[in-house]
């Protein structure tokens, strides 16, 4: 075993010491063995002083250090630099610096980390005398940040995984690219909430089930995240499936509501269903909604009107209502499906509501493409581009051919309830 000298001493003895000098009100105890390094250093650096405490912390030897080295000998290359450039110019100007971050390299070449807080003392013509300085272990401070900073970093990187996950995840609920319909226009838009990290629950749909004959849906599912996109990926493969075994959407959207309630979850949904159907020189519509906001139609040249007729939420109650509504369109003819996210669209304590919607429909009837566009363009600007909930729309529009070509137009909405 190797003997221990005097003058090493342990950091709980040290603190003993101090504590035990508090007791007996002995100066030079108070200073040797204080809870941090003190030393004195000459205006140029130079060390003339030091505690036990110090002494203890660094491994040095008083005589390797009282008027044989500069504190910034002690230190790091990058301390030594910081301590030029920035360290001692404030010590210059201000008489003080407090809390500096820095490591001392220690007698036997290993770094240790401190806080260090110093004062320059002056003559009373300015001259600077002595800068007093005292040294803090901040090994097990350093250690909390380093800590804190790979939490923080793993943090960030389980954001991101996530929202590449949520991302994706979307991309499932959403066509990649709108088909194109022979006779027809057709445009659709859909804008998360927020930053788009949350899977949202709304979703649309639009495919085609026989020659001139195809779907249109839209959707929300209650709530966000993984379980809601569960329902909202079964909730479109549904009515997707459903259509292709059913004429009417009313059947369709009965189909997902018996589907929904077989579930084991609390989530339920709404949609709005368009069958549509090509004959020859004119579209008919079938519309059927489901606790959804009603589509809205314009006719060429007059204001937005609500069809259909609503239903029953899905996946809630066990009795139901669902509706089927025929409606023919002419040229210039359009149609928009929206989810709840535009017409509860919040700025401050407002909604956007009923009448900021007919007004972006009214102004955009040009073409599918502007429908879609223009209304989540409005929405968006009347949110602060900052949406609280998912905005999904999507716009069909007859275009308007040679004259005669598609009929004539009529003056109401012509809606026949099957």
């Amino acid at each position: 075993m190797t003997a221990r000298s005097d003058t090493e001493v342990s950091g709980e003895e040290a603190v003993e010491a101090f504590h035990s000098a508090l007791r007996e009100d002995d100066a030079e105890s108070l200073y040797e063995r204080a809870p941090c390094g003190y030393l004195s250093t000459a205006p140029d650096g130079t060390i003339v002083k030091a505690n036990q405490t110090f002494l203890t912390l660094t491994g040095y030897q008083r005589d390797d250090l009282i008027q044989r080295r500069r504190f910034a000998d002690l230190l790091s290359p990058g301390g030594r630099i910081y301590h030029e450039t920035h360290y001692a110019p404030m010590l210059q100007m201000q008489g003080s610096a407090r809390g500096i971050a820095l490591e001392i390299v220690r007698a036997d070449g290993r770094r240790l980390p401190v806080l260090v807080n110093s004062v320059l003392d002056r003559h009373a013509d300015g001259a600077p005398v002595v800068i007093r300085t005292a040294v803090f272990d901040a090994t097990e401070r350093r250690e909390y940040e380093r800590e804190l900073l790979r939490a923080k970093r793993q943090a960030e990187d389980s954001e991101a995984r996530a929202r590449a996950l949520a991302q994706t995840l979307q991309q499932t609920l959403i066509p990649p690219a709108v088909p194109e319909i022979p006779g027809l226009e057709i445009a659709a838009t859909y804008r998360p909430a927020g930053d788009g990290s949350e899977v949202g629950g709304d979703f649309y749909d639009i495919f085609e089930i026989g020659a001139g004959e195809w779907v249109v849906a839209i959707g929300d599912v209650c709530g966000k995240g993984v379980e809601a996109a569960v329902i909202t990926a079964l909730a479109r493969y549904t009515l997707r499936a459903a259509a292709v075994r059913f004429a009417l959407p009313s059947q369709a959207l009965d189909t997902l509501h018996e589907v929904l309630l077989r579930q084991d979850t609390d989530r339920f949904c709404t949609a709005a269903m368009l069958r549509l159907c090509n004959a020859g020189d004119r579209w008919t519509a079938t519309v059927s909604v489901g606790g959804h906001p009603l589509p809205l139609l314009v006719r060429a040249g007059g204001p937005p009107v609500t069809i259909g007729r609503s239903g029953s939420l899905l996946g809630v109650l066990t009795d139901t209502q669902f509706h089927d509504t025929e409606v023919a369109l002419e040229p210039g003819d359009a149609v928009v499906l929206y989810t709840d996210g535009v017409t509860e669209g919040r700025s401050g304590a407002g909604f956007y509501g009923d009448h900021r919607l007919a007004e972006a429909v009214a102004g955009n009837v040009g073409s599918a493409t502007a429908l879609a566009e223009g209304i989540a363009h409005d929405v968006l600007r009347f949110q602060s581009d900052d949406p609280k909930d998912d905005v999904a729309v999507v716009a069909l529009r007859v275009p308007i051919g040679p004259r005669g070509s598609l009929g004539v137009v009529p003056d109401s909405p012509g809606g026949i309830e099957t």
